[in-house]
């Protein structure tokens, strides 16, 4: 196989992972909310993620050669913001999650704002990415995602 093969394989699975894991994530922050309250999952979630954070960053700053960090150009402002959507993402979803739409209907309308959100991204540049068109392809996958989802809550699914 390809190197270019193997690194598009590699990405695809990181991908896929990630959604595995959102799901996940997202389920037991839930599991918090319930017994307790969204804020106490949202701390939790995030002091649970600082210690694993700071182990793994103690782990790669031992393999890291020397001079890396000085390749790379200053962190932009907003790149920082990330906790404060992360915080919020876990205190929405703790909600959601323990609502009506059970699980399923609470991924099924993220993905599908997740999606409309990353087109307008794209669109309008927003957080430094190159600003691109949207072509007849993007609005499809947006139908077709919002169509998926509106068939998983109101098919009792999330019920």
């Amino acid at each position: 196989m390809p190197a270019a093969d193997r690194s598009a394989l590699i990405y695809f699975i990181a991908a896929f992972a990630a959604g595995c894991v959102l799901a996940m994530m997202t389920h037991l922050n839930g599991l918090l909310g319930f017994y307790s309250n969204a804020m106490f999952a949202s701390w939790t979630a995030h002091a649970t993620g600082t210690v694993v954070s700071v182990a793994l960053l103690g782990l790669l700053a031992l393999k890291k050669p020397k001079g890396a960090a000085a390749m790379k150009p200053p962190i932009p402002w907003w790149a920082y913001l990330g906790g404060i959507f992360g915080a919020a993402t876990v205190v929405f979803a703790a909600l959601a999650v323990n609502s009506p739409l059970a699980l399923s209907g609470t991924i099924a309308i993220g993905l599908a704002s997740q999606v409309l959100f990353s087109l307008a991204a794209d669109y309008w540049g927003f957080f430094g990415l190159e600003a691109r068109k949207l072509d007849r392809r993007d609005f499809i996958v947006v139908g077709l995602i919002l169509a998926g989802g509106l068939l998983v809550i109101l098919s009792g699914a999330g019920q």
